[in-house]
C-alpha cells in the first residue's frame, strides 16, 4: 500500500471513491506476491500493479464494478505455463484477488 499512498490520498482529497485490489493468495508462480495492492478511482485512473501488467485491465474492469455496486469480491486470474507463453508471458500461475471498496 505504501507505493500507492501519494495517489490516493490525492484522489481522497479529490471527494473520488476508490476501490482496492491486494493479492491474497498465488498458486504456482506469479509476479507479484500476496499483498500487492493495486488502486483504481471511478473514472478508471490507476495506482499500483496486482501482476506487473498481466491482468491490470482487467482488474479495473472489476474494480469498477466494485465501486458501483458497493459490494466486495474475490475474483482469480490464471494461465497454465503453456497458456502463458502464447499471449507472451514468462510463467502460468493464478493469482487471487480481494477487492473492495476504500472506506475513508
Amino acid at each position: 500500500m505504501r507505493e500507492i499512498i501519494t495517489d490516493l490520498q490525492r484522489w481522497q482529497a479529490q471527494g473520488k471513491k476508490i476501490a482496492v485490489a491486494r493479492v491474497v493468495d498465488l498458486e504456482g508462480s506469479g509476479p507479484r506476491l500476496p499483498g500487492a495492492s493495486m488502486a483504481v478511482s471511478e473514472d478508471s485512473q490507476v495506482a499500483g500493479s496486482v501482476s506487473g501488467g498481466c491482468v491490470e485491465g482487467a482488474v479495473v474492469v472489476e474494480a469498477l464494478e466494485v465501486i458501483a455496486t458497493g459490494q466486495p469480491r474475490m475474483v482469480t486470474f490464471g494461465y497454465s505455463d503453456d497458456e502463458a507463453l502464447a499471449v507472451g508471458l514468462t510463467c502460468g500461475g493464478t493469482i487471487h484477488l480481494f477487492l473492495e471498496m476504500l472506506d475513508w
